[in-house]
């Protein structure tokens, strides 16, 4: 068994899943693939996620070194989230979960219409 941060992973698919799993962390990530975004546009680009749980899930992330959170020395401060490196390797898994996603749609929505 492999142990990171304290944590126990039976399998790879776990530590993945323990580091991106949930409701939130995916599509926070996907919003972050190809821009460098304020706290304010993600919030406005994940309709229903609440500011505190926001920030609990961006910390997360950033503690995994998934994300990068720059502040700028502004009044108000100016805060903007991007992907690291490292936080970069992890788009080529979700777009494989976004194509699974649009098959298994085709998929409900032919058998729904039988």
């Amino acid at each position: 068994m492999e142990k990171t941060k304290n944590i126990e992973y039976g399998c790879p698919v776990e530590a993945t899943l323990g580091v991106i799993g949930g409701k939130w962390k995916p599509l926070i990530l996907w919003q972050l693939k190809e821009d460098v975004l304020r706290y304010n546009t993600l919030q406005q680009m994940l309709p229903g996620i609440s500011p505190r749980m926001l920030t609990k899930q961006l910390r997360e992330l950033e503690d995994d070194g998934i994300v990068n959170r720059k502040m700028y020395p502004e009044i108000p401060p100016r805060v903007e989230y991007s992907l690291t490196d490292f936080g970069k390797t992890i788009i080529p898994v979700l777009e494989a979960l976004a194509q699974w996603g649009l098959t298994y749609m085709d998929i409900r929505q032919e058998k729904d219409m039988k």
